[in-house]
């Protein structure tokens, strides 16, 4: 059995969606992180760095795994499944994860911090995240104009973590118009039961994250209070 440490947000949905893809038993313990319970003495013994996910694996005498894209890769090592065992197919998805990781999550992270969260309106930062993260939408359109999946003729991990940031696109202001072969690999994977599951994992928010009214005011307000922790 796994225990999941998360909450309802792009990173967490990674952890979650790849332990649903390949059908680990694990137990979810959401994490409150507007009363920073992240960052609680219990909690950074699990994870240093007071952020969610993290996983520890009881069936490795509660082995504690940190960072979304270590725990993406520990899972995937542990079954054996998401992840080529040849040098060249492994690494061309950890190429595509490390993308993710260092690319799409601080841009689209930063987009959706300035849009939505920050007390003041900065348009031209807001302009250099939204744009950067278009930018980083092409790229993954050219890649998918040639491959079904990000690193190769296989579904893996890599476009898991792609994914769970791509799909709330809206969120962050960043447009994905015109760009078919996105929009193909959004709908695809959005189709997956294991995708559907995981990304209502501890809760559903996508009704509230898809739209500019009252409610999705009220989740960015209250959002606000962690952007410092």
């Amino acid at each position: 059995m796994i225990d999941l440490y998360t909450a309802s947000t792009p990173n967490g949905w990674k952890a979650s969606v790849t332990l649903e893809e390949l059908g680990l038993p694990y137990e979810v313990k959401a994490i409150d992180m507007q009363s920073g319970e992240q960052k609680q003495d219990w909690f950074l013994k699990i994870n240093p760095n007071g952020r969610i996910p993290a996983i520890v694996d009881r069936e490795e005498g509660d082995f504690a795994v940190f960072e979304s894209g270590a725990i993406m890769l520990y899972l995937a090592e542990k079954t054996g499944k998401l992840l080529p065992a040849d040098a060249k197919g492994r690494s061309q998805v950890i190429q595509w994860l490390m993308f993710q990781m260092g690319g799409i999550g601080p841009m689209m992270g930063q987009a959706n911090v300035f849009n939505r969260y920050w007390p003041e309106k900065i348009q031209p930062v807001i302009d250099r995240y939204q744009n950067e993260s278009r930018r980083l939408f092409e790229v993954l359109e050219r890649r998918l104009g040639e491959s079904e999946w990000l690193a190769g003729d296989a579904y893996t991990i890599a476009d898991i973590a792609n994914w769970c940031w791509v799909r709330t696109h809206a969120w962050s202001g960043a447009s994905v118009e015109g760009l078919d072969h996105l929009q193909r690999w959004i709908d695809k994977i959005a189709e997956r039961p294991a995708a559907q599951k995981g990304i209502k994992v501890p809760v559903d928010i996508d009704a509230i994250r898809q739209g500019n009214g009252k409610e999705a005011e009220e989740f960015a307000k209250r959002a606000r209070t962690m952007v410092q922790r």
